[in-house]
C-alpha cells in the first residue's frame, strides 16, 4: 500500500506520497485539470501495481478532481480540515504550516489513522445529481428569505401598513401589491377592484373578494409614515426588492420541479416519501445527504452520528455534559429538523415521543433533536430492510416501554 496526501487548492495541489514505514517517495505540485490529474497517476503508479492499493487523504469529498481519483479505483478518505489541523499539532507545535507540508499530513494521517475516517462513499450518478438539485434549492431558499427579511426591515421604516396586512413577504399576493403601491401614499389609493384584479394576476383563485377587502381596509388604516420624498426613495428600494424576490419565486419553483423529477426516479423514493413528514422536497434533501451507498453506514449509531442528531457527552471525572453537536453537515441537520417538526402531525407515534420529551424538562429544540434522532434509526431500518414505513412496527417498542 501507498498513501497519497494532497493538498487540493484552486490553481494547483500539492502531493506526497509515502510508504507503509511512513518514509516519503516522493512530492509534487501539479496543475488543476487533466495535467494535474495524469501526474498524480503517474506518480502513484510509480508505486503501486493496483490502483486498489492506493490510499488518498484529502480535505474534501466532491469536485472534479475527487471523482477522477474515485473512477480509477483508489480509495479516498475526505479528512474534515479541523482533523487535519489538530494531526498537523502533532508533529509540529510551533504553528508552521505550508502546503506541501499539510499534503505531508495528510498522507501520513490516512497511513496510520485512516480506521478513525470515514472513506468516500460510492453515491450513484443520481444520488449526486439529487444532491447538486437540493443544495442550489436550499441556497435559493436560504437567499429569498435574507431578501424577504431586507424588504421587511425596510417596510417597517416607512410603510408598517402593508407589514400588517402581509405577513408572508415572499407570497405572490404580497409581492404584487406591493410592485403597484409601494409607498403608504399609493396604497391608499387602491381600490378593492384594482386589488382584485392584481390578485387574480398573481395567481390567487379563492377568496378574491374577501382578501381584496381585507387588504384596502388594512392600507387604509391609521399608520404613521415618513415624510413623502423619503417614503418615495423607500418605495423605489421596495420595488427593487420585490422584483428580485419575484424571480427567485420563478426559480424556487423551476428547481423544486426539477428536483422531484430527479427524485421520483430514484429506487429508495417510494421508502422515503413513506415516512410521516417527508414529501418530495424534503425527502430528495434527506436522500442526498445521507447518500445511497448501502455499505457507507455500519450500523443505525453510524447513520445517526452523521446526521449530528444524537448529543454528544463531555465527561471528566464526576463532571459530565450532555450536548447538541455542532460538527456536523449542516444541511443535513437543517432537513432532519424540519422532517422532525413535520411529523409531529402526521405520526402519532411521534407525537407521543416528542410530548414524553417536553414532559421530561425537554426544550421544543431539544425534543425536536431527540425525534430526529429516532428517525434517522427508523430510516436505517426500512432501508435495510427495503422496506416501506409501518406505524406500529415503527413505534411499538417505545409505545410498550411508555406502558
Amino acid at each position: 500500500m501507498i498513501y497519497l496526501g494532497i493538498d487540493w487548492a484552486e490553481r494547483h495541489h500539492d502531493a506526497c506520497v509515502m510508504d507503509e514505514a511512513g518514509g516519503v517517495l516522493a512530492t509534487s505540485r501539479v496543475p488543476e485539470g487533466v495535467d494535474g490529474v495524469a501526474k498524480l497517476h503517474e506518480m502513484a503508479s510509480s508505486f503501486a501495481e493496483e490502483p486498489s492499493e492506493v490510499v488518498v487523504g484529502i480535505e474534501t469529498d466532491r469536485g472534479l478532481l475527487v471523482e477522477a481519483l474515485l473512477t480509477t479505483g483508489y480509495r479516498v478518505y475526505a479528512i474534515n480540515p479541523m482533523a487535519a489541523s489538530r494531526y498537523r499539532d502533532r508533529h509540529a507545535v510551533a504553528g508552521a504550516k505550508s502546503d506541501p507540508g499539510d499534503a505531508k499530513v495528510l498522507a501520513d494521517l490516512v497511513r496510520t489513522d485512516r480506521h478513525n475516517h470515514r472513506e468516500v462513499a460510492g453515491d450513484s450518478t443520481l444520488a449526486e445529481a439529487i444532491k447538486v438539485l437540493t443544495r442550489a434549492h436550499q441556497r435559493l431558499v436560504w437567499t429569498r428569505g435574507r431578501q424577504t427579511n431586507q424588504l421587511r426591515s425596510t417596510l417597517r421604516e416607512y410603510y408598517p401598513g402593508a407589514l400588517g396586512v402581509f405577513t408572508d413577504l415572499h407570497s405572490p399576493d404580497a409581492l404584487a401589491v406591493l410592485a403597484v403601491a409601494p409607498t403608504p401614499e399609493l396604497g391608499r389609493r387602491l381600490s378593492v377592484s384594482k386589488v382584485r384584479r392584481v390578485l387574480a394576476r398573481a395567481g390567487r383563485q379563492r377568496n378574491l373578494d374577501r382578501r381584496s377587502q381585507e387588504i384596502v381596509q388594512g392600507l387604509r388604516a391609521p399608520q404613521l409614515e415618513a415624510p413623502g420624498i423619503v417614503a418615495e426613495a423607500f418605495g423605489a428600494t421596495v420595488v427593487s426588492t420585490v422584483a428580485i424576490v419575484s424571480t427567485m419565486n420563478v426559480e424556487v419553483t423551476r428547481l423544486q420541479t426539477e428536483l422531484a423529477s430527479r427524485f421520483e426516479g430514484h429506487p429508495d423514493a417510494e421508502i422515503l416519501t413513506s415516512l410521516p413528514g417527508l414529501g418530495r422536497v424534503l425527502g430528495a434533501r434527506v436522500l442526498a445527504e445521507f447518500g445511497d451507498d448501502p455499505t457507507r453506514y455500519a450500523d443505525a449509531r453510524a447513520r445517526r452520528n452523521y446526521a449530528g442528531m444524537a448529543p454528544i457527552t463531555r465527561a471528566s471525572g464526576t463532571r459530565r455534559v450532555v450536548l447538541a453537536r455542532v460538527a456536523r453537515n449542516k444541511c443535513l441537520a437543517d432537513a432532519m429538523y424540519l422532517w422532525a417538526f413535520s411529523s409531529l402531525q402526521a405520526s402519532p407515534g411521534a407525537r407521543k415521543f416528542y410530548d414524553r420529551q417536553r414532559a421530561a424538562g425537554k426544550t421544543h429544540h431539544q425534543a425536536l433533536r431527540a425525534l430526529g434522532n429516532r428517525w434517522v434509526g427508523i430510516l436505517h431500518g426500512c432501508l435495510a430492510h427495503r422496506s416501506t414505513y409501518d406505524e406500529d412496527v415503527a413505534w411499538a417498542s417505545r409505545q410498550e416501554n411508555a406502558a
